[in-house]
């Protein structure tokens, strides 16, 4: 099962070497404060500040405020991915895969919680723009699990089901219980994980061993 990191430990969401440019710094100071003012109520003076740069600089690298938001929705997205997908090689085909892939999942938005919050609770509601974004992002996670689901299928591990469907609601499950965490820290991520991840293996006729 994929390792818990405790609420006070949060990973590091923008690396050392894009630390190293302006950039990376920008990115950075941005998750910051859209994590705690959210998209609206955030200032691109207030992004200049905490990154310790200038709107010049800001707008060298992103046209707007918009593309800065976007840029962090994708970063994390591009994350999550990467962290699924190199879990996923060390496991055999089927219903391993699965479990692997969504205990990763969960490990990730718990791990990298500022740009959780920024995906899950602060895109909410901000136009067609975000909402695009927040589908695309949805719809490729649900075809990871599917194909996944699918291969379970193919080696008998499960009967026959609506990959489609069946992911999509476990997706809509994992966000629901992260976006109560982060708004009120419970349940924490082990006890989502340890309840969770049984749960939606058995609603496919698989018993976790």
């Amino acid at each position: 099962m994929a390792k818990q990191t405790p609420l006070h430990a949060e990973q590091p969401f923008i690396s050392t070497e894009e630390m190293g440019d302006t950039r990376g710094t920008i990115l950075d100071a941005a998750l910051d404060v859209f994590a705690e003012k959210g998209y609206h109520s955030a200032r691109v003076d207030e992004i200049a500040d905490h990154s310790k740069t200038s709107k010049g600089a800001i707008y060298f690298h992103f046209p707007n405020k918009e593309k800065l938001f976007l840029a962090l929705v994708d970063k994390f997205a591009d994350l999550l991915e990467r962290r699924v997908t190199d879990a996923i090689q060390k496991e055999k085909a089927g219903m391993d895969r699965v479990r692997v892939a969504i205990e990763v999942c969960l490990d990730t938005f718990s791990s990298y919680r500022r740009p959780a919050k920024v995906l899950l609770v602060q895109a909410v509601g901000l136009g067609v723009a975000f909402e695009d974004k927040r589908n695309a992002i949805n719809d490729r996670f649900a075809r990871l699990i599917a194909s996944y689901l699918k291969e379970a299928i193919k080696l008998g591990e499960i009967p026959p089901v609506n990959v489609d469907v069946i992911s999509v609601a476990w997706m809509g499950a994992i966000y629901a219980l992260v976006i109560r965490w982060i708004t009120t820290n419970e349940p924490t991520p082990p006890q989502i994980v340890s309840t969770l991840v049984p749960a939606l293996l058995r609603s496919v006729g698989y018993e976790p061993r």
